[in-house]
């Protein structure tokens, strides 16, 4: 009964935070910035990926309101896109009742923001930057079903120190970091025999698919305690989704907060390629969440940021290079189960789906390059259950998969056959590479 009561009261404040929408006010918490910076002597690049640099125990929050939820947060080392060292934070929920022993879950958040205030290690220990941080308030209705079940749920910082919105290869490595970390804290109840399972929705999607994808090369320790990924709402093929969104009512401002994030994460100057317009909205965009990214640039497009000559995106060389470093499709197929939603109902969110090479997506994200992805992971032993949601857009699609994922996640840790799609996945869009356009 103390569980129920404890996510009952949860789920309440959870509720009003959706409500309200992240928009009201929060008292500030005590949760100082140090913690998440690595103040020790030895180089950083001395430690393991994975290796913990500090731990602290802290109150769960919601709208910075401590709720009865105990939760341990852990310094890690890990890697960033550019292959660099980097120190990284993660939280550990712990459920208020008897905890699953062997058994927990890694939950990749949606913050998807250039604000590293949004992320939800800054955000669970009250300190939050609305609306940015509403985000994850939000998400907790998300993994309440999961802490009433008794899992632990281990929630990186996708992004990195430094919020590299969408830059996928780093998502992977913090989140497979993740793990290793909380396997070896002391306070976590997890140790390096807990199986885990991975599990998240649009930008938690992107950490989800590239930990799974990643993590047979970067972390096959990992890889072999994983018993299955679910995730929707999946980014494939950036620079599809550009021209996807390009000039929408409602999606177009996520295009260039995704190129700010590839510019930040590889280092890459764009400047030479914007004008005046470009140049501002990038500024912009620096520290913006996607609901303030979003709400600043509707309509927004390519050609409307770039000068005259580069108005193919395929002329500019490093956003060519870049794209084609986040393209999943060019990346090796996980070895563990897979549960993909995708809707495709993106006309309900202001976003046609009749553009030529593209065609129905979500409103953001790309019906054709999740099939194509998903059928090239049957083709290549992977199991897939791909489940595509006809009338249902990027939002409304969230539910049913969160729904689903419960119990299919609950399968994996019982030991049952995953179910599978492969052979009756719909052909999808080409994931080749993109070709530079320039001289």
């Amino acid at each position: 009964m103390q569980r129920k009561r404890t996510l009952g009261a949860l789920v309440a404040v959870t509720l009003a935070a959706g409500t309200i929408g992240g928009m009201t006010a929060a008292p500030a918490h005590a949760a100082t910035a140090d913690f998440f910076t690595y103040h020790g002597s030895k180089p950083l690049a001395s430690y393991r990926p994975g290796a913990v640099l500090d731990t602290r125990t802290i109150d769960y929050h919601v709208l910075g309101i401590a709720v009865p939820l105990k939760v341990e947060q852990v310094l890690y080392r890990s890697t960033n896109a550019a292959g660099e060292p980097i120190a990284n934070a993660t939280s550990v929920i712990m459920p208020p009742g008897k905890t699953k022993s062997g058994q927990a879950v890694s939950y990749q958040s949606f913050y998807d923001s250039l604000n590293v205030a949004d992320s939800p290690s800054r955000v669970i220990a009250g300190n939050q930057r609305l609306p940015g941080g509403g985000i994850v308030n939000f998400e907790t209705a998300l993994i309440t079903p999961m802490l009433l079940q008794g899992y632990p749920v281990v929630m990186p910082d996708t992004e990195g120190p430094t919020a590299d919105f969408a830059a996928g290869p780093e998502y992977g490595t913090t989140t497979l970091d993740s793990v290793r970390a909380v396997s070896t804290a002391t306070g976590t109840g997890i140790n390096t025999s807990t199986k885990f399972a991975l599990f998240g929705y649009s930008g938690g999607a992107i950490g989800t698919n590239w930990a799974a994808a990643l993590a047979p090369s970067y972390a096959p320790d990992v890889n072999e305690r994983l018993v299955g990924a679910a995730e929707g709402g999946l980014l494939v093929a950036p620079a599809h989704n550009l021209k996807y969104v390009s000039g929408t009512p409602v999606w177009a401002g996520v295009a260039p907060m995704a190129v700010a994030g590839a510019a930040r994460a590889f280092g890459l100057d764009m400047a030479p390629y914007l004008n005046a317009k470009g140049s501002q909205v990038m500024q912009d965009v620096q520290d913006k969440s996607f609901p303030e990214g979003l709400l600043a640039n509707p309509f927004i497009t390519w050609q409307q940021m770039v000068k005259p000559e580069y108005a193919n995106p395929n002329s500019v060389k490093p956003f060519v290079d870049a794209v084609n470093k986040l393209n999943l499709g060019q990346r090796p197929s996980p070895t563990v189960p897979m549960y993909i939603a995708q809707g495709a109902g993106g006309y309900f969110e202001g976003t046609p789906g009749n553009k030529p090479g593209i065609g129905a997506g979500d409103g953001v994200m790309i019906a054709g390059d999740v099939r194509t992805l998903a059928r090239q992971y049957c083709g290549d032993g992977t199991t897939v259950k791909y489940q595509q949601l006809g009338l249902l857009s990027h939002v409304g699609t969230a539910l049913p998969w969160a729904a689903a994922t419960i119990g299919w996640v609950n399968d994996r840790f019982a030991g049952k056959a995953a179910p599978t799609s492969c052979g009756s996945i719909a052909k999808g869009n080409s994931l080749a590479p993109e070709v530079y356009a320039g001289s």
